[in-house]
């Protein structure tokens, strides 16, 4: 359904910890709505956790929105810097009648716990302190009797049409008349929340189901402050594999952590958005702005997401085979000269060069490691021979140092160094050995790039070029024929 007028949300992470996947989701789904109905997206930290709460945990969440691309709109709200006005909002429901001063100490309130425990019971406030004489809670006022604000929850239901899992209610005995302002001034969660909802005028608040036993409170709250409620979307839980909880147990959980293995932020938020949203129609691969296009609330899910790394690789390749070059060429410049392969700007003068094969290595990758981890040999004079590669395609030693040997010989003979007339030298070759093409370009491959998976040969060949491919295949020659002169040494 189509907002009357443009929506405002908020993402409002707690700076207790890095960027954790299940809030980036949240994030990214608020910010999606925003973007999609015309409204602005909000960014409220909520530090009020001054001894949890830390400048570089705020720093990794900046960092890990824009990473991310998921802009704010308006300056920071930082919960913390708000402290009068939950104080103000607290007072005002004192003098609506919606709340009462609470005189009782946590050690009276532990005693009553375990009195009802005893009885095998569940332990609720009795309101006694909400049946003191006005003139005696104005006296202890006066003598600073410490104290706390409790909510006088009314009579009912509250209940509310949920974006996501249509009607939920809570019955109002159920719930504890509970506190909104601390002894020492300092709000609760929920007071704080509504205060600063109402003040940053939210209309849509989409967040995590753990945050559904909260939401009749802070209705409650809405109601007695006369603020207009928002419309709530509580998005389902993040699961690892197990069906468990996603927690580090199941690998990176930080959005930082996947941004240096080599995760491209558009496949990032694609596949965060298919946790708990589905577009429809089978679609899984999306742009940023095909993303925004397609966002409905009625495609969110209420069953838990499963979180699935491998299918996280595959998403990340098919965007780094379909995302612009120019934007993928320089994130694998930097993650080269990260790597110390080489330096970004060296790179950038061999423009042409370096950015074709990009493009020809990334569509055999899944990660931006990966692409660097196969341009290496093109990019640096020595070769490194994976010993699984050496192991399959070089078992006999003499054999193939013969074989190189030969293709060496024919490649530097070909006239014009391109794919098709090496082709063609080398299947003639294959002929007149007797052998299967594919037992040429197979050890060719290791000799020129020390894998066993490259792009097809003779693009290596023409990446390389003439004199590095062939001196190439005499180091490989060498390499093979090395062994044996030891041996003969010995002997």
């Amino acid at each position: 359904m189509t907002p009357i007028t443009p929506p405002r949300l908020r993402f409002a992470p707690s700076p207790t910890g890095y960027l954790h996947v299940g809030g980036a989701r949240t994030a990214l789904f608020n910010w999606l709505y925003a973007k999609k109905y015309g409204g602005q997206f909000l960014l409220r930290i909520e530090d009020t956790d001054k001894a949890r709460s830390t400048e570089e945990s705020t720093r990794a969440i900046f960092e890990g929105m824009e990473w991310l691309g998921l802009g704010w709109d308006e300056d920071v709200v930082y919960q913390g810097g708000n402290l009068e006005r939950h104080q103000r909002d607290a007072r005002r429901l004192l003098e609506v009648g919606a709340a009462y001063r609470c005189f009782c100490t946590p050690a009276e309130l532990d005693e009553r716990r375990r009195e009802a425990e005893a009885r095998k019971e569940s332990f609720k406030y009795d309101r006694r302190c909400d049946r003191l004489p006005a003139d005696e809670v104005d006296r202890r006022v006066a003598l600073g009797t410490p104290h706390v604000i409790r909510f006088r929850v009314p009579e009912g239901t509250t209940e509310w049409d949920d974006m996501v899992h249509d009607r939920i209610a809570f019955p109002n005995k159920d719930i504890e008349d509970f506190v909104v302002l601390r002894s020492d001034g300092t709000p609760i969660y929920n007071m704080a929340v509504v205060s600063d909802d109402i003040a940053m005028r939210i209309t849509h608040v989409m967040r995590g189901d753990d945050h559904i036993s909260n939401t009749p409170k802070q209705i409650l709250l809405y109601r007695a402050l006369g603020a207009e409620l928002p419309r709530f979307a509580h998005l389902p839980m993040i699961h690892g594999l197990d069906g468990k909880k996603l927690s580090k147990r199941h690998g990176a959980t930080a959005v930082g952590d996947y941004q240096h293995m080599g995760i491209l932020p558009g496949a990032m938020l694609n596949f965060l958005a298919l946790l708990g949203w589905s577009p429809g129609n089978d679609v899984e691969v999306m742009t940023i702005p095909q993303m925004i296009e397609l966002f409905s609330t009625d495609g969110l899910q209420k069953k838990a997401a499963i979180f699935d790394p491998k299918k996280l690789e595959w998403m990340n390749g098919q965007h780094l085979s379909m995302e612009p070059l120019d934007e993928i060429a320089p994130r694998v410049a930097r993650a080269l000269e990260a790597a110390g392969v080489a330096r970004a700007a060296e790179l950038e003068a061999r423009h042409d060069w370096f950015y074709s094969l990009v493009d020809l290595l990334r569509v055999r990758s899944r990660t931006i490691d990966d692409v660097v981890r196969q341009a290496k040999p093109y990019i640096t004079d020595d070769v490194e021979y994976d010993p699984e590669a050496v192991a399959k395609q070089w078992k006999d030693a003499d054999a193939t140092a013969q074989l190189l040997a030969a293709t060496r010989d024919r490649l530097a003979s070909v006239d014009e160094w391109a794919p098709a007339p090496m082709e063609v030298a080398l299947r003639i070759l294959a002929e007149e050995r007797g052998v299967a093409a594919g037992k040429i370009f197979q050890p060719l491959r290791v000799a020129l790039t020390g894998l066993t998976v490259s792009p097809g040969i003779f693009d290596v060949l023409v990446a390389l070029g003439r004199d590095r491919s062939l001196a190439r295949m005499d180091r490989a020659v060498a390499t093979l024929r090395e062994p044996r002169r030891e041996t003969r040494a010995q002997s």
